[in-house]
């Protein structure tokens, strides 16, 4: 009994035989609708629904039309002198506003929000490029390879705040640093020494809102509360090193105890990163960490005398970590050998990232060029090339010079010290002038070392880039043109109107009757609406049509 078709068992019942019959019938239906007859059947009656839309469409728009130029026949010239007013006013006040934000900005407002708001909600991609000086330990060469060369990036050489920046506001009481500049290291230390497990750790939950802190006094107050919930604690040394250590000395030491704290916490990192994503990213924050401390005690080295340790210190750091070349290492190093005088093992650097498929920079440039004056630059006269003509390698000295000028043509006028240097930032522009100071800050007494190289870069720079464009070249918006374009005419449709007020009226119908065989297809419309334009006029204006 209990198999005998009750609905509470275990198994399915019989189909029903009427849904059976309909879907036998829907089956024939669909196979019948397949044939060539009736998709010819199914086109006739599409073909005359759509003529149908098409004959009763103008029906619709000539009835619109018609009610359209009532209304405006019965506007009078004060109207439209007022419209015009009111729109070249409204054209104005958005041409001021776009020229004010771009001269403040470098960018068009309309096209800002247009990308970043609009684009998103039509469907649209943005590629755009990323977060300035935000790298990572886990990024290869491939996206070093891809990325722009006109774009900010971190100063490879950026001084110490609390023991070189502060030093220059506590003789001149000026700001060493824009506020972009440092919302932007702000944006780099938050992508450098958090990640999404501090929260397990109070004492990098402090550090976390510390790198979020504007205030100075407020951040070193927040590293010494982490170093309270936990001595070890890298971030912390990592903060007081760059803005409460005065001196670099003092910066080295607590770089030094960062350094300590670090490697324990990397090779904890190291032991466990497989377990979870998680762990992969408090890895790729711990190498963060180590990579950045160990650079800056290299840096503190080298500003302390010591620059052979320095260099061993870059060479091995750039060996124990070769996926991070993007981090500008190389720079560091190339800056130290030149110190020393170690020509060769500069050649040998500049020919490893010397290449055209890895993004440039003023360094790299600029020392090739020196380099290859260096050979020439001593026995070089202008005179005598002029007479006897280029030699072989002052042609290769040349070229070399024109190539770092086309790259970035603010350099020389710093290294011929015809600008004044100030304090490099904290980030650059690559090709831009904030990189032309970072450069030559740094690397001037090398060219003045090397007796003629000054010499043969004014020679060359004055003979071929004396009349240079700048570069990055800030063109004008599109909309800065509309909107300027578009103020200039409704102002002069405005003038026009008020001077001649019936003229424009009649120009303003006339347009309207134009435009109204584009939108119509039957001759007996334009006569009703030609007699409502021009009442007066209509006569004529029948006969010539």
């Amino acid at each position: 009994m209990a198999e005998g078709g009750g609905s509470g068992g275990s198994g399915r019942g019989p189909p029903c035989p009427g849904a059976a019959s309909a879907f036998r019938r829907w089956e024939q239906l669909r196979r019948r609708a397949a044939t060539p007859w009736a998709r010819g059947l199914l086109a006739v009656a599409a073909g005359l629904g759509l003529l149908y839309a098409v004959l009763r469409v103008p029906v619709r728009l000539r009835d619109g039309l018609a009610a359209a130029t009532m209304f405006l026949s019965t506007l009078t010239p004060k109207f439209y002198f007022a419209l015009t007013v009111t729109s070249s006013f409204i054209s104005g006040l958005i041409f001021v506003f776009e020229w004010w934000h771009f001269r403040k900005y470098g960018t068009s407002f309309i096209e800002q929000v247009s990308v970043s708001h609009l684009r998103p909600l039509i469907g649209g991609a943005e590629n755009s490029p990323p977060a300035p000086a935000a790298f990572s330990a886990g990024e290869n060469e491939t996206s070093r390879q891809n990325m722009p060369e006109c774009k900010v990036w971190r100063n490879p050489l950026n001084l110490f705040r609390g023991a070189e920046y502060s030093r220059y506001m506590w003789v001149t009481g000026k700001e060493p640093l824009t506020y972009y500049d440092m919302n932007l290291s702000a944006q780099d230390h938050q992508t450098f020494f958090t990640c999404d497990t501090d929260v397990l750790r109070p004492s990098d939950t402090v550090m976390q809102k510390a790198w979020r802190e504007r205030s100075p006094q407020a951040r070193i107050k927040a590293a010494y509360q982490a170093l309270e919930l936990n001595n070890d604690c890298a971030t912390a040394y990592v903060l007081l090193a760059e803005e409460e250590a005065t001196t670099i000395v003092d910066a080295e030491k607590y770089f030094k105890q960062a350094l300590k704290a670090g490697e324990m916490i990397y090779r904890k990192s190291q032991n466990c990163h497989s377990q979870s994503p998680q762990h992969e990213a408090q890895l790729r924050r711990d190498t963060n960490v180590l990579v950045y401390v160990k650079r800056r005690l290299a840096m503190c080295a080298r500003k302390l005398g010591r620059i052979r340790e320095a260099v061993k210190m870059m060479r091995d750091l750039m060996k124990e970590f070769p996926l991070l070349s993007m981090l500008n290492i190389h720079e560091n190093l190339l800056e130290a050998l030149l110190e020393l005088q170690a020509y060769a093992d500069v050649q040998a650097v500049l020919a490893k990232y010397d290449d055209i498929s890895l993004p440039k920079s003023a360094a790299i440039c600029y020392t090739a060029a020196l380099l290859k004056a260096r050979a020439v630059s001593e026995r070089f006269s202008p005179e005598t090339a002029s007479k006897r003509g280029l030699s072989t390698a002052e042609i290769n000295a040349v070229e070399a010079i024109h190539r770092a000028v086309e790259f970035n043509p603010h350099v020389p006028k710093y290294l011929l010290e015809m600008k004044s240097l100030v304090l490099p930032p904290e980030h650059i522009l690559k090709r831009g002038d904030s990189e032309a100071v970072a450069y030559a800050f740094f690397h001037l007494q090398h060219w003045k070392r090397i007796e003629g190289a000054l010499n043969l870069l004014h020679c060359t720079w004055e003979g071929t880039f004396h009349e240079v464009s700048v570069y990055p070249q800030k063109e004008l918006p599109f909309f800065i043109h509309f909107t300027a374009g578009l103020c200039s005419f409704s102002a002069m449709l405005a003038l026009l109107t008020h001077q001649f007020p019936e003229l424009m009226v009649t120009f303003v119908k006339a347009m309207i009757v134009l435009m109204i065989p584009f939108l119509m297809f039957s001759e007996g419309f334009r006569k009703p609406v030609l007699r409502v334009l021009w009442p007066v006029s209509a006569p004529s204006v029948l006969a010539s049509s």
